[in-house]
C-alpha cells in the first residue's frame, strides 16, 4: 500500500471522506477539550468543579490576557457550567461547548479548560495549584470545652458553682 505522500491528491480525498481527517495527538485533544496541552493556560476538573466554586480563579486566568479561549464541558450539567459562561462573557472570553460523547465527565475528566490560539507553555495548569489563594479551606471545628462535654445527666444534676 502507498504511504500518504504517494497517494493521489483524490485518493487523499477519498479515505479523508471515509475515515475522517486524521488528527493530531487526538488523545490529548480528548483531554483537554479539544485543544493541544501546549496552548492550556488553566484547568478545573469534574471533581474539582463539584467541591468549590472556581469562578474568582477564572476570572483571574483571563484577567492575565494570555488565553482567553475557554472550553466548557457541555456534556455536564447546565447549572454546573453555567456561572462559568457568564463570568467568561463578564471578563473578555471567548467559550466554546465541547459536547461530543468523547469528552466524558467522570470525576478526572476536565470540566473548564482555559487556553490561547497558540502555544504557551505554561505549567502548572491545575486550578488548585495555579491558584492556592482561592482554595476554600474548612474551618476547623471548635473544641468542646469541658461543660460541653459532660452530659446531659451531668448538667441536670450539677450546679455551676459545685465544679
Amino acid at each position: 500500500m502507498a504511504t500518504n505522500s504517494q497517494k493521489s491528491g483524490a485518493e487523499q480525498r477519498i479515505e479523508n471522506a471515509i475515515y475522517g481527517t486524521p488528527k493530531i495527538k487526538p488523545d490529548e485533544q480528548r483531554k483537554y477539550l479539544g485543544t493541544f496541552r501546549e496552548r492550556v493556560c488553566l484547568t478545573i476538573s469534574v471533581k474539582e468543579l463539584h467541591e468549590q466554586n472556581w469562578q474568582p480563579a477564572l476570572v483571574a486566568e483571563l484577567k492575565r490576557g494570555i488565553g482567553n479561549l475557554v472550553f466548557l464541558n457541555g456534556n455536564l450539567p447546565h447549572e454546573d457550567i453555567h456561572p462559568y459562561l457568564l463570568a467568561t462573557n463578564q471578563h473578555g472570553g471567548i467559550f466554546t461547548m465541547k459536547t461530543d460523547p468523547e469528552f466524558r465527565t467522570n470525576p478526572e475528566a476536565l470540566a473548564v479548560v482555559v487556553a490561547a490560539k497558540t502555544g504557551v507553555y505554561q505549567s502548572p495548569v491545575d486550578v488548585e495549584k495555579r491558584y492556592p489563594q482561592f482554595k476554600d479551606t474548612p474551618e476547623p471545628t471548635p473544641k468542646p470545652t469541658d461543660s460541653e462535654k459532660r452530659g446531659f445527666f451531668y448538667r441536670l444534676f450539677h450546679q455551676k458553682g459545685e465544679e
